[in-house]
């Protein structure tokens, strides 16, 4: 069995602990632990804010509560990873699960990813969020920082765009 492995996200609101699932989300957790090998979240952001309460999401009739991260600015990423489905997986989107963001099709998610705040069905293979009902790859789990997950999702911001965005100062492989 392949060992657990932390990625510990350092951002200017504090740390993030993520158990990222090698088992059940091979490929998608494969493609996250490349991307902070390469350094593509060292000064990367946390750029947006999801919230049902109070709404920014005015025009989804399918509401959700995540924040969503990228890359650090100038990074190239690589060419997308195969999509592996919360059917596949047998992952869900719980409170603190991490999954990666995609376009509408499949098999375009890059170095995107979000982390959920409360369970988020919606977010699940044949949910209602994504428009194909195919929903998104999760591989992840926040197992300390929670409380940093909780600050970004309430901070100053714009529609759904953090004023300012929160700094992932480094990412790393403990």
């Amino acid at each position: 069995m392949l060992a657990a492995l932390i990625v510990a996200l350092f951002t200017s609101a504090g740390e993030i602990d993520i158990n990222v699932d090698r088992v059940h989300a091979p490929k998608t957790s494969a493609n996250f632990l490349a991307y902070v090998r390469r350094g593509a979240f060292d000064h990367g952001v946390f750029f947006r804010t999801v919230l049902t309460h109070p709404d920014n999401q005015p025009h989804n009739h399918t509401k959700i509560d995540v924040i969503q991260a990228d890359n650090r600015p100038g990074f190239v990423s690589g060419k997308p990873v195969v999509f592996e489905s919360t059917t596949q997986t047998g992952l869900h989107h719980l409170d603190g699960t991490v999954s990666m963001a995609r376009d509408r099709a499949l098999n375009t998610a890059t170095t995107n990813f979000f982390i959920c705040i409360g369970p988020q069905p919606a977010l699940d293979d044949t949910g209602q969020r994504a428009s194909d009902r195919r929903g998104f790859a999760a591989f992840g789990q926040v197992v300390h920082g929670m409380d940093v997950v909780r600050k970004i999702h309430d901070a100053p911001h714009k529609s759904q765009t953090l004023t300012p965005p929160i700094e992932i100062e480094r990412a790393v492989i403990r």
